[in-house]
């Protein structure tokens, strides 16, 4: 689906990542009017659901356009963006937060805003925080009001879609809606490409947020590691991203660390001098957040409590995230995610499991020795897995659908979970175009992962796959096993020994 200008001009759709929050509707809903407003009509919509698990399905209001939804299985906002922009078939794309509002003149704003040289890979919308009249705002209010400020945030921003796939689209190894949009900016900017602001104008309600909220937010302090780690130490500047707290909230540990430590080793003195320093730096964090806010008694409590928490848990998420990357940092080429697939597709028998003829008995699913490790990097790095296989035993009347689905739900719990199934159940003499090495299984697991077939690596043991990535136009690793034919070997695009070592190689970007 695409959308073109009335003047002819570029074409752009919208993806909204969303978890399923009433607000979309009012989102949908101010898209619509903007579309009345300005008799343009509305592009194409992605919706993508990044509920994880089962849920209700999600319920939309009416709205002029062709409304696409897609999901992303609970993987974050960055692989849901991701699995958007790759269902779009348009020149730009703009991204929107499911808790933001646009102006009436959006559309006509956006258009006008689109209209950039070549060399300009990103258009920022304006950004606006409604607060409360007749009383200072309370601090998490405050906190939403930065965003009028902040760089590169993807609440409103559009971006070429060729400069995406350029870049690899949003790094999954951020998990929440923090960072990955610097990350992003970081990348476009580095590949040679301007983000400058535009004229449209979106509305950023502050979202009711509950007690702990700040405290919640403190997981983000994991992603500035993995940014120093992406980008270098300059980054916060490149990306004007202020430090914060961090030096202050890891000096308010270590003095409350000190305390017991010293205590059991009949240090009172120190003791003391500690709590006085943890003492001093909370109530001084305390104050700091409560002075321009509304100082009513929920406002103060609220704070009391959350800025002794604060330090411990930014701290915590900072260390646990620093140990965790702690190997010598990998160059550019290792860490970008511009070479890393959309998604891995892997064949059932001979690759995950020992291939059983016409197996309809659970009982009987035994995994490749060092599939379950190699799937569980793949899921880390945050690739989505789907499985094709083909399995002629139901066309032959051998096996029934029902014992192949058993089979497979095995495999689910053993392996599992992965993000699609395609099963091929025809034979040779059927004619149809999903059994390999037809496309068919290919292009059916990208579809339904929101993805494009030439960003899938399909991981098999025989020529059969590596066939049918090569006629949808995947990439394709072979992991032979005695039954694999020397002349596939020789044919293969690229081989590994073992399923963790073709991993290894959709990790490095090698493939």
């Amino acid at each position: 689906m695409s959308s073109r200008t009335p003047a002819g001009g570029v074409s752009f759709a919208i993806v909204i990542p969303t978890i399923g929050r009433i607000s979309l509707r009012v989102l949908l809903d101010s898209l619509a009017r903007s579309g009345r407003a300005t008799g343009i009509a509305l592009p194409a919509v992605y919706v993508v659901d990044d509920r994880p698990g089962p849920h209700p399905s999600l319920e939309l209001p009416p709205v002029p356009s062709r409304v696409s939804i897609l999901g992303s299985a609970g993987r974050g906002p960055a692989a849901a963006r991701n699995v958007g922009w790759r269902a779009a078939d348009t020149e730009w794309v703009a991204f929107l937060d499911d808790d933001v509002v646009v102006s009436e003149q959006w559309l006509a704003d956006l258009i006008g805003d689109l209209d950039q040289p070549s060399s300009v890979g990103g258009v920022s919308g304006r950004i606006s925080v409604p607060l409360p009249p007749g009383r200072p705002p309370t601090d998490w209010e405050r906190g939403t009001a930065g965003l009028e400020t902040a760089r590169w945030i993807t609440a409103d921003l559009a971006y070429r879609r060729d400069v995406l796939r350029q870049v690899g689209g949003f790094d999954e190894r951020f998990p929440r809606a923090f960072r990955e949009d610097a990350d992003l900016a970081l990348r476009v900017l580095d590949a040679g490409y301007d983000l400058v602001p535009g004229e449209r104008r979106t509305e950023h309600p502050v979202r009711p947020a509950g007690w702990w909220a700040s405290l919640h937010q403190q997981s983000g302090n994991a992603d500035d590691v993995l940014m120093d780690r992406l980008h270098g130490r300059d980054w916060r500047r490149r990306a004007e991203a202020p430090k914060g707290r961090r030096p202050l909230h890891l000096l308010t540990t270590a003095c409350a660390l000190t305390v017991p430590i010293a205590l059991v080793l009949r240090h009172r003195s120190l003791a003391g001098a500690a709590a006085a320093g943890w003492a001093t730096l909370t109530a001084e964090f305390c104050w700091r957040r409560i002075r321009p806010g509304p100082r009513d008694r929920v406002e103060v409590l609220k704070m009391l409590t959350t800025s002794a928490a604060i330090p411990p848990a930014a701290t915590w998420h900072w260390t646990r995230a620093l140990l965790r990357r702690s190997s010598p940092r990998s160059g550019p080429e290792r860490e970008s995610p511009a070479r890393r697939p959309a998604a891995v597709l892997v064949d059932r028998d001979g690759t995950l499991v020992k291939d059983v003829p016409y197996n309809g008995d659970p009982s009987r699913v035994d995994p490749m020795p060092g599939a379950a490790a190699a799937l569980k990097r793949l899921r880390q790095a945050g690739i989505p897995v789907a499985v094709i296989t083909n399995q002629s035993g139901i066309g032959r009347g051998l096996i029934d659908r029902a014992a192949v689905d058993a089979v497979n739900a095995r495999i689910d719990e053993v392996l599992g979970p992965f993000a699609a199934w395609v099963v091929c159940p025809h034979t040779d003499g059927d004619g149809c175009d999903c059994r390999k090495p037809m496309p068919g299984l290919v292009h059916q697991a990208a579809h339904r992962l929101g993805v494009a077939a030439a960003d899938c690596v399909v991981i098999g043991d025989i020529g059969a796959d590596m066939g049918c990535a090569q006629a949808a136009g995947a990439r394709a690793i072979l992991v032979p096993t005695p039954v694999t034919r020397a002349d596939e070997i020789r044919a293969a695009p690229r081989c590994a020994r073992t399923i963790s070592d073709a991993v290894d190689i959709v990790l490095a970007g090698a493939y």
